[in-house]
């Protein structure tokens, strides 16, 4: 493997800057597809694309056990400098490099007499929708393990430490809107002004009260009651609620409670208030048995003084709905600390790229290893 990886190194490190200086937000990820594709169109894989969206299935190998590997591509949108722009803060460019050096070991290496290999190049997780579209399109259905990746942020992970799994929270992200009529500014006793339902809104949500031992949180995000007439008292707005819960339990819960208070205030002020559903997140279910594999990987492949123990954070990852909709899969998330700062998200998120072979080093041999250890499956 040690020959295979050095054999790769400057050219991961030409995919990386590729990834990185081209990113493609959620859903327009066509040229990261095509880049992906031609770059093992000289190899002896399967490659599968999709007409209806972008993403791409790569696969080698025969027979079971069927292992699969998954890699999020898309971007952010967001402010940098001044100008919103497609952006990899997120670290997907990373998590793609990795998976496609992975590949590449595997290639130049052989793989295990037994085993399919499943590299899923996933569309749209930041909108919370492509792992649910790799899922309906069947690519897990046979599948006995899947693995992923994620870089964390360096107060969760010092650098070269690596965890077997992350424990993510769920995430809802609410859209919701408040109708009811305008009103001139002289007039305040004629309507119920908007922008003061929305403040109530928000110290509502600030007096939700759940089992503290529980992590979650609810905020409003956005809030839009401009008619751009500053003597008119708005009637109608616009507004958006990021909640977070690290079990899907209490996800449930809060959700609920903001219904009540929507509701509540809806029939107090006399005006309609909508609550819609947009991206959804599962908290994470992770295996046991794939957790074990990957820490055997980090043992074996980084040694046992980088090994970590599983990471729990609040931040959520559509990785997780493959599992939930699919419960046979054995699933688990490499956690990879490597110096990211000033954190996740961040316009100018930066971590220190020489982990990326470490990753693939630790990844490769838990596919391997799952496979020799999993030969008998039928």
């Amino acid at each position: 493997m040690e020959a295979a990886l050095k054999n790769i190194q400057s050219k991961l490190e030409s995919i990386f800057s590729h990834l990185h200086t081209y990113p493609e937000v959620s859903w327009q990820e066509y040229d990261t597809t095509a880049y992906i594709r031609q770059l093992f169109e000289p190899y002896d894989c399967h490659i599968t694309t999709f007409d209806d969206s972008p993403g791409l299935v790569i696969e080698i190998g025969h027979g079971k056990p069927v292992i699969g590997l998954r890699a999020d591509i898309d971007a952010l949108w967001q402010e940098v400098d001044g100008e919103f722009t497609a952006n990899h803060s997120c670290g997907h460019d990373a998590h793609m490099t990795i998976a496609i050096g992975t590949l590449m070991t595997l290639l130049e290496t052989g793989c295990p007499a037994q085993g399919t290999f499943r590299f899923l190049f996933q569309p749209a997780e930041e909108k919370g929708t492509g792992a649910l579209s790799f899922v309906d399109k069947g690519l897990v259905d046979d599948a006995d393990f899947l693995y992923g990746m994620h870089l964390r942020p360096g107060e969760e992970l010092g650098h070269e430490q690596f965890a077997p799994a992350i424990k993510h929270g769920a995430a809802r992200f609410l859209k919701g809107t408040i109708r009811g009529d305008d009103a001139h500014g002289a007039r305040p006793h004629l309507n119920a002004n908007a922008i003061e339902i929305g403040a109530e809104l928000i110290q509502h949500l600030n007096n939700i009260h759940i089992n503290p031992m529980i992590p979650h949180s609810a905020k409003m995000t956005a809030f839009q009651a401009d008619g751009g007439s500053t003597n008119i008292i708005p009637g109608n707005a616009s507004f958006s609620l990021d909640l977070r819960a690290q079990t899907n339990a209490v996800m449930s819960e809060l959700t609920e409670k903001i219904k009540q208070i929507a509701g509540m205030l809806a029939n107090y002020h006399q005006v309609s208030i909508d609550l819609t559903t947009g991206a959804d997140i599962a908290a994470a279910v992770i295996d046991g048995e794939a957790a074990a594999m990957m820490m055997d990987a980090i043992r074996t492949s980084a040694g046992p003084e980088k090994l970590r123990p599983t990471i729990t954070t609040t931040g959520g990852d559509d990785f997780h709905f493959y599992t939930i909709k699919r419960p046979h899969l054995k699933a688990a998330m490499l956690a990879i600390g490597c110096d990211l700062s000033p954190g996740l998200h961040h316009p100018h998120m930066t971590f220190k790229q020489e982990i990326i072979p470490q990753a693939v080093r630790i990844l490769t041999t838990a596919l391997t290893q799952t496979a020799e250890k999993h030969a008998d499956i039928r």
